[in-house]
Protein backbone atom coordinates (compact mmCIF):
# COMPACT_ATOMS: atom_id res chain seq x y z
CA UNK A 1 0.00 0.00 0.00
CA UNK A 2 2.91 2.60 -0.16
CA UNK A 3 2.90 3.22 -3.45
CA UNK A 4 -1.29 4.41 -3.35
CA UNK A 5 -0.55 6.41 -0.06
CA UNK A 6 2.90 8.00 -1.64
CA UNK A 7 1.00 9.01 -4.86
CA UNK A 8 -2.00 10.25 -2.93
CA UNK A 9 0.23 12.50 -0.46
CA UNK A 10 2.31 13.99 -3.25
CA UNK A 11 -0.61 14.68 -5.12
CA UNK A 12 -1.69 16.54 -1.83
CA UNK A 13 1.67 18.39 -2.46
CA UNK A 14 0.86 19.48 -6.08
CA UNK A 15 -2.68 20.12 -5.01
CA UNK A 16 -1.06 23.08 -2.71
CA UNK A 17 1.34 24.27 -5.34
CA UNK A 18 -1.52 25.15 -7.43
CA UNK A 19 -2.30 28.10 -4.91
CA UNK A 20 1.14 29.04 -3.62
CA UNK A 21 2.93 28.92 -7.14
CA UNK A 22 0.76 28.62 -9.98
CA UNK A 23 2.91 29.39 -12.54
CA UNK A 24 5.08 26.52 -11.02
CA UNK A 25 1.89 24.15 -11.23
CA UNK A 26 1.40 25.02 -14.97
CA UNK A 27 4.57 24.96 -15.86
CA UNK A 28 6.59 22.17 -13.94
CA UNK A 29 5.17 19.15 -16.37
CA UNK A 30 7.39 20.28 -18.76
CA UNK A 31 10.62 21.32 -17.11
CA UNK A 32 13.42 19.23 -17.62
CA UNK A 33 15.85 18.73 -14.57
CA UNK A 34 18.78 17.09 -16.89
CA UNK A 35 21.10 17.92 -19.69
CA UNK A 36 20.11 15.27 -21.98
CA UNK A 37 16.82 14.26 -20.08
CA UNK A 38 14.68 14.32 -23.43
CA UNK A 39 16.59 11.65 -25.02
CA UNK A 40 16.64 9.46 -22.79
CA UNK A 41 13.99 8.24 -23.21
CA UNK A 42 13.83 4.28 -22.12
CA UNK A 43 16.47 5.40 -19.26
CA UNK A 44 15.83 5.00 -16.02
CA UNK A 45 17.80 7.67 -14.79
CA UNK A 46 18.64 11.55 -15.31
CA UNK A 47 14.97 10.91 -17.84
CA UNK A 48 12.56 13.59 -18.09
CA UNK A 49 10.75 11.05 -19.40
CA UNK A 50 11.03 8.65 -16.50
CA UNK A 51 10.38 11.15 -14.12
CA UNK A 52 7.32 12.13 -16.44
CA UNK A 53 5.01 8.98 -15.47
CA UNK A 54 5.08 9.81 -11.92
CA UNK A 55 4.79 13.54 -12.46
CA UNK A 56 1.34 13.51 -14.75
CA UNK A 57 -0.21 10.43 -12.35
CA UNK A 58 0.47 13.16 -9.21
CA UNK A 59 -1.03 16.19 -11.57
CA UNK A 60 -4.08 14.24 -11.95
CA UNK A 61 -4.72 13.63 -8.39
CA UNK A 62 -3.89 17.10 -7.78
CA UNK A 63 -6.77 17.38 -9.86
CA UNK A 64 -8.69 15.43 -8.22
CA UNK A 65 -8.02 16.92 -4.41
CA UNK A 66 -9.78 20.29 -6.05
CA UNK A 67 -12.50 18.58 -5.80
CA UNK A 68 -12.60 16.25 -3.22
CA UNK A 69 -10.45 18.42 -0.64
CA UNK A 70 -7.71 15.41 -0.69
CA UNK A 71 -10.08 12.74 0.57
CA UNK A 72 -8.30 9.69 -0.33
CA UNK A 73 -11.46 7.76 -0.95
CA UNK A 74 -13.26 10.01 -2.88
CA UNK A 75 -10.20 10.28 -5.09
CA UNK A 76 -10.46 6.63 -5.73
CA UNK A 77 -14.05 6.89 -7.20
CA UNK A 78 -13.15 9.89 -9.35
CA UNK A 79 -10.01 7.46 -11.20
CA UNK A 80 -11.89 4.70 -11.00
CA UNK A 81 -14.88 6.15 -12.46
CA UNK A 82 -12.43 7.15 -15.16
CA UNK A 83 -10.46 3.94 -15.21
CA UNK A 84 -14.45 2.06 -15.88
CA UNK A 85 -14.03 3.36 -19.56
CA UNK A 86 -11.04 1.15 -20.02
CA UNK A 87 -12.49 -2.46 -19.96
CA UNK A 88 -15.96 -0.77 -21.45
CA UNK A 89 -14.36 -0.16 -24.36
CA UNK A 90 -12.60 -3.30 -24.43
CA UNK A 91 -15.52 -5.26 -23.51
CA UNK A 92 -17.43 -3.76 -26.37
CA UNK A 93 -14.49 -4.33 -28.87
CA UNK A 94 -14.95 -7.98 -27.99
CA UNK A 95 -18.51 -8.79 -28.20
CA UNK A 96 -18.48 -7.45 -31.29
CA UNK A 97 -15.57 -9.79 -32.71
CA UNK A 98 -17.35 -12.80 -30.30
CA UNK A 99 -21.00 -12.00 -30.02
CA UNK A 100 -23.22 -14.34 -28.56
CA UNK A 101 -20.32 -14.57 -25.29
CA UNK A 102 -21.39 -11.45 -23.26
CA UNK A 103 -21.15 -13.24 -20.29
CA UNK A 104 -17.64 -14.88 -20.49
CA UNK A 105 -16.31 -11.51 -21.98
CA UNK A 106 -17.93 -10.14 -19.09
CA UNK A 107 -16.06 -11.80 -16.64
CA UNK A 108 -12.78 -11.65 -18.52
CA UNK A 109 -13.01 -7.69 -18.91
CA UNK A 110 -13.83 -7.01 -15.42
CA UNK A 111 -13.23 -9.86 -12.80
CA UNK A 112 -9.97 -10.85 -13.35
CA UNK A 113 -8.56 -11.19 -10.08
CA UNK A 114 -5.03 -8.72 -10.01
CA UNK A 115 -6.10 -6.79 -12.92
CA UNK A 116 -9.61 -5.82 -10.98
CA UNK A 117 -7.21 -5.22 -7.42
CA UNK A 118 -4.36 -3.30 -9.58
CA UNK A 119 -7.11 -1.00 -11.62
CA UNK A 120 -9.48 -0.26 -8.76
CA UNK A 121 -7.20 1.87 -6.33
CA UNK A 122 -4.53 5.14 -6.32
CA UNK A 123 -2.38 3.03 -9.28
CA UNK A 124 -1.08 4.14 -12.96
CA UNK A 125 -2.48 0.46 -13.90
CA UNK A 126 -6.50 1.93 -14.52
CA UNK A 127 -5.24 4.36 -16.57
CA UNK A 128 -2.61 2.44 -18.49
CA UNK A 129 -4.92 0.14 -19.46
CA UNK A 130 -7.67 2.50 -20.41
CA UNK A 131 -5.01 3.91 -22.99
CA UNK A 132 -4.77 0.78 -24.72
CA UNK A 133 -7.92 -0.19 -24.23
CA UNK A 134 -9.00 3.05 -26.42
CA UNK A 135 -6.32 2.13 -28.81
CA UNK A 136 -7.95 -0.71 -29.34
CA UNK A 137 -11.36 0.36 -30.00
CA UNK A 138 -10.76 3.04 -32.09
CA UNK A 139 -8.51 1.10 -34.66
CA UNK A 140 -10.91 -2.02 -34.54
CA UNK A 141 -14.09 0.06 -35.27
CA UNK A 142 -12.35 2.64 -37.91
CA UNK A 143 -11.14 -0.75 -39.79
CA UNK A 144 -14.33 -2.21 -39.40
CA UNK A 145 -16.67 0.64 -40.19
CA UNK A 146 -13.76 2.26 -42.60
CA UNK A 147 -14.34 5.57 -40.52
CA UNK A 148 -12.05 7.43 -38.47
CA UNK A 149 -13.57 10.18 -37.60
CA UNK A 150 -13.28 13.18 -35.17
CA UNK A 151 -13.80 11.28 -32.34
CA UNK A 152 -11.68 8.17 -32.95
CA UNK A 153 -8.59 10.28 -33.66
CA UNK A 154 -8.91 12.06 -30.57
CA UNK A 155 -9.34 8.74 -28.44
CA UNK A 156 -6.77 7.51 -30.43
CA UNK A 157 -4.47 10.37 -29.01
CA UNK A 158 -5.47 10.32 -25.42
CA UNK A 159 -4.76 6.67 -25.67
CA UNK A 160 -1.32 6.78 -26.98
CA UNK A 161 -0.84 9.92 -24.45
CA UNK A 162 -1.82 7.56 -21.61
CA UNK A 163 0.44 5.38 -22.41
CA UNK A 164 3.65 7.26 -23.75
CA UNK A 165 3.32 9.18 -20.28
CA UNK A 166 2.49 6.27 -17.60
CA UNK A 167 4.38 3.95 -19.04
CA UNK A 168 6.41 4.77 -21.99
CA UNK A 169 8.35 1.62 -22.88
CA UNK A 170 4.97 -0.22 -23.54
CA UNK A 171 5.02 1.94 -26.41
CA UNK A 172 7.29 0.07 -28.17
CA UNK A 173 5.64 -3.10 -27.30
CA UNK A 174 2.34 -1.58 -28.76
CA UNK A 175 3.04 0.39 -31.80
CA UNK A 176 4.65 -3.08 -33.69
CA UNK A 177 1.47 -4.99 -32.10
CA UNK A 178 -0.90 -2.06 -34.06
CA UNK A 179 1.03 -2.48 -37.39
CA UNK A 180 0.96 -5.98 -37.37
CA UNK A 181 -2.71 -5.93 -36.69
CA UNK A 182 -3.74 -3.24 -39.73
CA UNK A 183 -1.35 -5.51 -41.99
CA UNK A 184 -3.09 -7.99 -40.99
CA UNK A 185 -6.66 -6.52 -41.31
CA UNK A 186 -5.97 -5.18 -44.53
CA UNK A 187 -4.48 -9.01 -46.14
CA UNK A 188 -7.62 -10.45 -44.05
CA UNK A 189 -6.00 -14.29 -44.59
CA UNK A 190 -3.32 -16.07 -42.91
CA UNK A 191 -2.89 -13.39 -39.62
CA UNK A 192 -0.73 -16.00 -38.01
CA UNK A 193 1.96 -15.98 -40.95
CA UNK A 194 1.59 -12.41 -41.61
CA UNK A 195 2.08 -11.71 -37.33
CA UNK A 196 5.23 -14.21 -38.28
CA UNK A 197 6.52 -12.34 -40.36
CA UNK A 198 6.27 -8.78 -39.11
CA UNK A 199 7.38 -9.44 -35.82
CA UNK A 200 10.69 -11.12 -37.25
CA UNK A 201 11.36 -7.61 -39.08
CA UNK A 202 10.29 -5.75 -35.72
CA UNK A 203 13.08 -8.45 -33.76
CA UNK A 204 15.56 -7.27 -36.42
CA UNK A 205 15.06 -3.53 -36.02
CA UNK A 206 14.70 -4.16 -32.24
CA UNK A 207 18.39 -5.64 -32.13
CA UNK A 208 19.63 -3.72 -35.11
CA UNK A 209 18.07 -0.18 -34.72
CA UNK A 210 21.39 1.15 -32.72
CA UNK A 211 23.57 1.02 -35.70
CA UNK A 212 21.19 3.87 -36.83
CA UNK A 213 21.55 5.95 -33.79
CA UNK A 214 22.61 4.84 -30.56
CA UNK A 215 19.90 6.48 -28.85
CA UNK A 216 17.73 3.89 -30.22
CA UNK A 217 19.67 0.91 -28.19
CA UNK A 218 16.80 -1.20 -27.43
CA UNK A 219 18.71 -3.92 -25.92
CA UNK A 220 20.25 -1.56 -23.30
CA UNK A 221 17.58 -0.20 -22.12
CA UNK A 222 16.30 -3.30 -21.36
CA UNK A 223 19.39 -4.61 -19.84
CA UNK A 224 19.26 -1.00 -17.85
CA UNK A 225 16.31 -1.90 -16.36
CA UNK A 226 17.26 -5.26 -14.88
CA UNK A 227 20.03 -3.83 -13.49
CA UNK A 228 17.81 -1.19 -11.92
CA UNK A 229 15.65 -3.62 -10.26
CA UNK A 230 18.44 -6.19 -9.55
CA UNK A 231 19.96 -2.85 -7.44
CA UNK A 232 16.28 -2.50 -5.41
CA UNK A 233 15.79 -4.72 -2.08
CA UNK A 234 12.31 -6.19 -1.80
CA UNK A 235 10.95 -9.20 0.26
CA UNK A 236 9.43 -11.29 -3.00
CA UNK A 237 13.02 -10.49 -5.25
CA UNK A 238 13.99 -13.29 -7.40
CA UNK A 239 17.56 -14.38 -7.59
CA UNK A 240 17.91 -14.59 -11.69
CA UNK A 241 19.96 -17.75 -12.98
CA UNK A 242 22.06 -15.12 -15.77
CA UNK A 243 21.88 -11.32 -15.87
CA UNK A 244 21.02 -10.67 -19.54
CA UNK A 245 23.02 -8.73 -21.82
CA UNK A 246 22.72 -6.56 -24.66
CA UNK A 247 22.76 -9.31 -27.63
CA UNK A 248 20.76 -11.40 -29.10
CA UNK A 249 22.06 -14.50 -28.09
CA UNK A 250 21.66 -13.64 -24.67
CA UNK A 251 17.85 -12.42 -25.27
CA UNK A 252 17.29 -15.61 -26.77
CA UNK A 253 18.67 -17.61 -24.03
CA UNK A 254 17.36 -15.79 -21.23
CA UNK A 255 13.76 -16.14 -22.75
CA UNK A 256 12.31 -19.11 -21.26
CA UNK A 257 13.14 -18.10 -17.86
CA UNK A 258 11.96 -14.33 -18.72
CA UNK A 259 8.19 -16.22 -19.55
CA UNK A 260 8.27 -18.36 -17.12
CA UNK A 261 8.97 -15.16 -14.32
CA UNK A 262 6.70 -13.43 -16.10
CA UNK A 263 4.11 -15.76 -16.76
CA UNK A 264 4.12 -18.31 -13.85
CA UNK A 265 5.22 -16.66 -10.82
CA UNK A 266 4.65 -16.88 -7.75
CA UNK A 267 5.01 -20.39 -7.75
CA UNK A 268 3.07 -22.29 -4.76
CA UNK A 269 6.91 -22.20 -2.62
CA UNK A 270 6.87 -18.24 -3.65
CA UNK A 271 3.47 -17.64 -1.23
CA UNK A 272 4.45 -15.45 1.91
CA UNK A 273 1.13 -14.10 2.22
CA UNK A 274 -2.75 -13.42 1.31
CA UNK A 275 -1.79 -11.45 -1.79
CA UNK A 276 1.18 -13.38 -3.06
CA UNK A 277 -1.50 -16.48 -2.49
CA UNK A 278 -4.56 -14.95 -4.39
CA UNK A 279 -1.60 -14.68 -7.66
CA UNK A 280 -0.04 -17.84 -7.23
CA UNK A 281 -4.06 -19.18 -7.27
CA UNK A 282 -4.87 -16.80 -10.15
CA UNK A 283 -2.05 -18.32 -12.24
CA UNK A 284 -3.35 -22.10 -11.81
CA UNK A 285 -6.99 -21.35 -12.81
CA UNK A 286 -5.32 -19.23 -16.10
CA UNK A 287 -3.11 -21.52 -16.85
CA UNK A 288 -6.24 -24.53 -16.46
CA UNK A 289 -8.12 -22.18 -18.60
CA UNK A 290 -5.23 -22.28 -20.82
CA UNK A 291 -5.20 -26.31 -20.99
CA UNK A 292 -8.86 -26.45 -21.84
CA UNK A 293 -8.37 -23.94 -24.90
CA UNK A 294 -6.15 -26.06 -26.46
CA UNK A 295 -8.23 -29.12 -26.20
CA UNK A 296 -11.52 -27.61 -26.60
CA UNK A 297 -10.91 -24.63 -29.19
CA UNK A 298 -12.99 -23.27 -32.09
CA UNK A 299 -10.89 -23.78 -34.66
CA UNK A 300 -12.65 -21.68 -37.43
CA UNK A 301 -12.89 -18.40 -35.21
CA UNK A 302 -9.06 -18.78 -33.99
CA UNK A 303 -7.58 -16.98 -36.65
CA UNK A 304 -9.07 -13.55 -36.45
CA UNK A 305 -5.99 -10.71 -36.51
CA UNK A 306 -7.56 -9.25 -33.20
CA UNK A 307 -7.21 -12.93 -31.73
CA UNK A 308 -3.53 -12.80 -33.09
CA UNK A 309 -3.25 -8.93 -32.10
CA UNK A 310 -3.94 -10.09 -28.02
CA UNK A 311 -1.86 -13.19 -28.07
CA UNK A 312 1.47 -11.49 -30.00
CA UNK A 313 1.31 -8.15 -27.66
CA UNK A 314 0.83 -10.08 -24.53
CA UNK A 315 3.66 -12.79 -25.17
CA UNK A 316 5.59 -9.40 -26.22
CA UNK A 317 4.96 -7.29 -22.93
CA UNK A 318 5.20 -10.96 -20.64
CA UNK A 319 8.85 -10.81 -22.29
CA UNK A 320 9.69 -7.93 -21.61
CA UNK A 321 8.61 -8.09 -17.70
CA UNK A 322 10.30 -10.87 -17.84
CA UNK A 323 13.61 -9.84 -18.77
CA UNK A 324 13.69 -6.39 -16.90
CA UNK A 325 11.86 -7.32 -13.91
CA UNK A 326 12.70 -9.82 -11.23
CA UNK A 327 10.39 -9.15 -8.19
CA UNK A 328 7.38 -11.23 -7.75
CA UNK A 329 5.15 -7.95 -6.69
CA UNK A 330 6.13 -5.99 -9.39
CA UNK A 331 5.65 -8.77 -11.76
CA UNK A 332 2.20 -9.10 -10.41
CA UNK A 333 1.09 -5.87 -11.04
CA UNK A 334 2.35 -5.01 -14.30
CA UNK A 335 1.31 -8.32 -15.67
CA UNK A 336 -2.27 -7.37 -14.63
CA UNK A 337 -3.04 -5.00 -17.64
CA UNK A 338 -2.49 -7.55 -20.38
CA UNK A 339 -4.39 -10.84 -18.44
CA UNK A 340 -7.68 -9.59 -20.11
CA UNK A 341 -6.35 -9.75 -23.55
CA UNK A 342 -5.51 -13.02 -22.60
CA UNK A 343 -8.18 -14.43 -20.75
CA UNK A 344 -11.12 -12.90 -23.12
CA UNK A 345 -10.23 -14.65 -26.07
CA UNK A 346 -9.30 -18.03 -25.16
CA UNK A 347 -11.94 -17.99 -23.29
CA UNK A 348 -14.39 -16.80 -26.12
CA UNK A 349 -13.26 -19.08 -27.96
CA UNK A 350 -13.47 -22.17 -26.34
CA UNK A 351 -15.95 -25.02 -26.90
CA UNK A 352 -17.89 -24.93 -23.77
CA UNK A 353 -20.80 -26.46 -25.49
CA UNK A 354 -18.90 -29.33 -26.33
CA UNK A 355 -17.28 -29.18 -22.28
CA UNK A 356 -20.79 -29.29 -21.18
CA UNK A 357 -21.75 -32.15 -23.13
CA UNK A 358 -18.83 -34.40 -21.91
CA UNK A 359 -19.62 -33.91 -18.81
CA UNK A 360 -23.10 -34.21 -18.57
CA UNK A 361 -22.21 -38.00 -20.06
CA UNK A 362 -19.41 -38.45 -17.53
CA UNK A 363 -22.49 -37.50 -15.07
CA UNK A 364 -24.77 -40.07 -16.34
CA UNK A 365 -22.36 -43.15 -17.05
CA UNK A 366 -21.16 -42.56 -13.27
CA UNK A 367 -24.90 -42.71 -12.14
CA UNK A 368 -25.72 -45.42 -14.50
CA UNK A 369 -22.90 -47.65 -12.18
CA UNK A 370 -23.47 -46.06 -9.18
CA UNK A 371 -27.36 -47.24 -9.74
Amino acid sequence: MWDTWGYHQNGILEYQLLFHNPHEYFTNLFHNPYKDGITQFLNTSDSYWNDLKGNVFIKILSVFNIFSFGNYYVNVIFLAFITFLGPLAFFRVMTDAFPNRKLLIMLGSFLVPSFLYWTSGIHKEGLIFTGIALIIYCVYFAVKERRLGAKRIAGLIVGFLLVLTLRNFIIIILVPAVIAWLVAMWQNRRSFLVYSIMYLIFILIFFNAKYINPIFDFPLAVVDKQKEFLKLEGGSSIILNSKLEPTATSFLKNSFEAISLSALRPYPTDVKHILSLAASIEVFVLLFLFAIFLFFRKKREGSSPLFWFCIFFSISMLLTIGFSVNNLGAIVRYRSIILPLLVVPLAALTDWAKIKIIFTNIIKKYNMIKY
